[in-house]
């Protein structure tokens, strides 16, 4: 029999026949099991859905935009808005679109359309998950209500305080300590902007804002208190929960610990032959204050004993702020009143001179400071005794060990002379010592106040780098 050549036309025309008949017998396939294809508008999202005898069903990854959707064996796990659906899955598909099953909807059991296997893929029905999320549905349109602040509130508590929000839906939440506030932003949320006063002791206020399409909520922390935030998801609504205050564990990255932990070292000398030991009393009252505002602080000595030289050398180089406290003396001096001694020369330390002349060291400025925030110390020092009626020399000295080990903000505050006997007899007066313990606490706060808010800035660019 003579073999006739294929055209490509005729090549053409047979893989079109072949296309036909394929689709035809799909046709028929999903006629006689009653599937139709559908276009769904999914919360604004158009994708495609399947008519399943009358009944309307999704596929697991067109679901997937807008909810969780986990197979567990025979069940499915759906989780979103708020809400956790079980439902199980009915091979039988005309069975699973009756109400022969009984779905879990939060903590509702009722009997409903359950989910199904179409061509081995995962399909679940849309009025039955619109009863469980609270949507709207009809035929062709599933509506998803936009997720609203529905109100703010507070309860003051023993050790921490506690911001409530209560959203109309869950949404995608972070949060970060920035310096001396926590920031919780709440995606795609919509709300009044405005400021919250509470009687708590911890948090005392809260502010609500508005950045782009989200809602951030704002709140103070200081360096002794720590933070948590958790959401509570209860049928018809999700509530946000934000815990601050001392006895909340502190948590975050080690490289923000030095920013929102740091350590004040206060280092008296032993002077003798003065009496009354000013130069340990300013110490113990100005630590005392600064522990109470929640500063990390360490004194090198107490009327029984001090550190070792090393193990003060020690503690200087881990130090934030390092403040000696003395009392000028050199025989015969005529010398009187209170200076405060800034360190001059190179540092020991070769990194600390590397990063004081300008060499680039990630997160160099959380590690070594520059001269000038001994600077801004000594002036803000000055400036508290100032306002104690106390006036301060300003001079430089680089004859202090201690001072050039310290890698960030030192000083050395002199008192007076214990050669002067006017100096001596303001040492003597009670409220002169209390004075300078508040100036020393209240520079030393405000200092460290301020370069925490400069270094979590610092911080959060170098991470999100």
């Amino acid at each position: 029999m003579k073999a006739w050549p294929v055209t490509r036309a005729a090549r053409g025309r047979t893989r079109a026949a072949w296309t036909v008949l394929a689709g035809s017998l799909l046709l028929v396939g999903l006629a006689g099991a009653q599937i139709a294809f559908s276009r769904l508008n999914l919360a604004g999202r158009q994708v495609e859905s399947i008519q399943l005898f009358g009944a309307e069903y999704a596929s697991q990854s067109a679901l997937s935009g807008l909810l969780t959707v986990a197979r567990d064996g025979g069940l499915v796990r759906v989780t979103g808005l708020g809400h956790t659906l079980l439902l199980p899955i009915d091979e039988d598909q005309q069975r699973a679109t009756t109400t022969f099953n009984t779905v879990q909807l939060d903590t509702r059991r009722l009997n409903a359309r359950a989910a199904t296997l179409v061509n081995g893929n995962l399909y679940l029905p849309l009025d039955t998950l619109a009863d469980g999320l609270g949507a709207q549905y009809q035929k062709g349109e599933f509506k998803v209500a936009a997720p609203a602040l529905l109100s703010v509130s507070s309860r003051a508590g023993r050790d921490s305080d506690r911001i409530v929000l209560d959203l109309s839906r869950d949404v995608e939440i972070s949060d970060e300590q920035r310096g001396d506030h926590v920031v919780v932003t709440l995606r795609g949320l919509s709300g009044d902007a405005r400021r919250y006063t509470t009687r708590g002791a911890f948090v005392p206020s809260a502010e609500v804002r508005r950045e782009g399409r989200d809602l951030t909520l704002t709140l103070p922390v200081t360096a002794a208190t720590g933070y948590r935030v958790f959401k509570v998801v209860r049928p018809g609504n999700v509530r946000v929960v934000v815990d601050a205050g001392p006895g909340v564990g502190r948590r975050g990255p080690e490289l923000l610990k030095r920013v929102t932990r740091p350590l004040v070292v206060l280092d008296p000398v032993r002077v003798t032959g003065v009496g009354r030991d000013v130069t340990l009393d300013v110490a113990r009252r100005a630590a005392e204050l600064l522990t109470q505002a929640g500063w990390q602080v360490q004194v090198t000595r107490d009327a029984a004993g001090a550190l070792s030289r090393e193990e003060t050398l020690k503690l200087a180089r881990q130090s934030d702020v390092y403040l000696g406290l003395d009392l000028g003396r050199f025989p015969g001096s005529s010398r009187g009143g209170v200076t405060v001694y800034e360190q001059t020369g190179k540092a020991p330390a070769r990194i600390v001179n590397s990063i004081r002349t300008g060499t680039s060291v990630p997160y160099g400025g959380l590690v070594v400071a520059g001269t000038g925030s001994t600077r801004r110390l000594s002036e803000l020092l000055r400036g508290e005794l100032k306002g104690g009626g106390v006036s301060a020399a300003q001079e430089s000295t680089s004859r202090v060990l201690t001072l050039g080990e310290a890698p960030q903000a030192a000083l050395l505050l002199e008192l007076g002379w214990s050669s002067n006997p006017q100096d001596l007899a303001n040492l003597a007066v009670d409220d002169r010592l209390q004075v300078m313990a508040f100036a020393v606490a209240r520079s030393v706060a405000t200092y460290l106040t301020a370069r925490a808010n400069n270094n979590a800035d610092i911080s959060a660019q170098g991470a999100a780098q």
